[in-house]
């Protein structure tokens, strides 16, 4: 679809402080994303609680899909996640989330 953007989930985040319409939305999408709580001095609760992430492999894509979903719903009502598929090596412990938002009214 035309208005869905693919979020980088990777850690590395380059804030632009001057993004405006839909740049501001998918940054501030990345920021959740790329957010745990208690990271934010300001905000001790903002984004999602990453506890989950000693649970077994197999657990986690559905317990992660849904805090995912949940913070981005609370803190950036302008965006929706409409997909979110994983890759990695599980055997490692390794999964890596690849989140595609929709802005609303974009």
């Amino acid at each position: 679809m035309a208005n869905e953007y693919e979020i980088d989930v990777s850690g590395s985040l380059t804030l632009n402080f001057g993004a405006t319409g839909n740049q501001e939305i998918l940054q501030n999408v990345a920021m959740i994303l790329n957010s745990v709580v208690y990271s934010c001095p300001m905000d001790r609760a903002f984004s999602w609680d990453a506890s989950l992430l000693d649970r077994p492999i197999n657990l986690i894509p559905s317990l992660l899909s849904s805090r995912l979903i949940s913070a981005v719903n609370k803190y950036e009502p302008r965006a929706s996640i409409v997909e979110i598929t994983y890759s990695g090596d599980g055997a490692n412990g390794q999964l890596q989330p690849k989140v595609k938002v929709k802005i609303k009214n974009g």
